[in-house]
């Protein structure tokens, strides 16, 4: 196996063909249970870097700002800063994405990161109350002062992600390069307007949960991991279509024992094969990323895709909002006890 790169959009960073989901880094109990402490993180990140990964998510908002010390102390220890590309993201803090909220937040993660610069700024959700000028033209600041390279965005309806394109086109602004959207097998909903979109303006899709929190690494619905057993955002995300959905998990199954290579590497397969540019795994173990990684090798026909997308149904939308949370809130589609 040999890492595969691609560009971000239009712009020159080169990015691997996996990222590495920094959500499962930080102080345990600060967001998730299951999250690992520094020296682990350390570990996935030095895996990774190995296997030729050199892309790294993480947000302002995960697990209180200790996901992005600890991933700026392992890359610190690790490798030089112009090897790796570290994205990060602003939203579930005060003030949303107004211009003093994106002045603020910025600092605040640059510090966490132990860097300078950050070479993506993604905003995280939509934000109702700012109006999107206001935002935009703060996160043009950035980028022309250096402290940004790139900027992106995450799940969002189609026509809030074109709006903002779009104004930040006219009133020449930094446009966004790429889409962090929720997007695997089991959830299709995107296909509709926002991944047209991205296409037709040239922005690359860094799906985030391309695994489906794991339901499809597996051929049953639950396993006794600690995440599967304390993780209530992904039983939130997904057991409202269980039924339907063990029909497209049954078809991973065979496709995978067809070729003789674990669920997960089909799953992430089909991800290139439908444009994706570089999905998210967020792993707890570093030998997660060998498995993401073997897959650049695994060719899918068109058959097996139609195979696998044939049973989906309409769901229920899960990523973009229609209002924005309560202050505070961190945790989106949390299952309700």
């Amino acid at each position: 196996m040999t890492m595969q790169y691609t560009k971000l959009g239009g712009t020159d960073i080169d990015i691997s063909r996996i990222c590495v989901g920094c959500m499962s880094f930080g102080k345990a109990g600060t967001m998730h249970d299951w999250t690992l402490n520094a020296e682990d993180s350390e570990t996935v990140v030095r895996h990774a870097l190995d296997l030729g990964i050199n892309f790294f998510d993480t947000a302002n908002g995960y697990s209180k700002g200790t996901s992005e010390e600890y991933l700026g102390r392992a890359l610190a220890r690790t490798t030089r800063r112009d090897r790796v590309v570290i994205a990060s993201k602003v939203y579930f803090n005060a003030g949303r994405l107004s211009d003093r909220a994106i002045h603020r937040e910025i600092e605040g993660t640059l510090k966490r990161l132990g860097t300078d610069y950050l070479d993506l700024y993604i905003i995280h959700r939509f934000d109702y109350e700012t109006p999107i000028e206001e935002t935009l033209q703060a996160l043009d600041d950035l980028v022309r002062s250096g402290k940004v390279r790139a900027l992106g965005a995450s799940a969002m309806y189609g026509y809030q992600f074109h709006n903002m394109q779009i104004a930040a086109r006219d009133n020449g602004w930094t446009r966004f390069s790429a889409m962090e959207n929720h997007y695997n097998l089991l959830y299709r909903e995107d296909e509709r307007e926002l991944i047209p979109i991205c296409r037709q303006m040239g922005v690359s899709l860094m799906p985030y949960s391309p695994l489906a929190a794991g339901h499809l690494t597996r051929p049953t619905w639950t396993t006794d991991t600690l995440r599967s057993e304390t993780d209530n955002v992904s039983r939130g995300k997904y057991d409202r279509a269980e039924e339907n959905d063990m029909a497209i998990v049954r078809r991973v199954a065979k496709v995978a024992d067809d070729h003789g290579v674990p669920m997960s590497q089909v799953a992430i397969a089909w991800q290139w094969a439908k444009g994706v540019a570089s999905p998210i795994i967020g792993a707890t173990k570093a030998g997660h990323f060998d498995d993401a990684a073997a897959a650049l090798d695994l060719r899918l026909t068109p058959e097996e895709i139609t195979y696998m997308e044939e049973p989906y149904m309409p769901h229920t939308i899960v990523g973009a909002i229609d209002h924005n949370p309560p202050q505070g809130t961190i945790l989106l589609d949390t299952e309700k006890n």
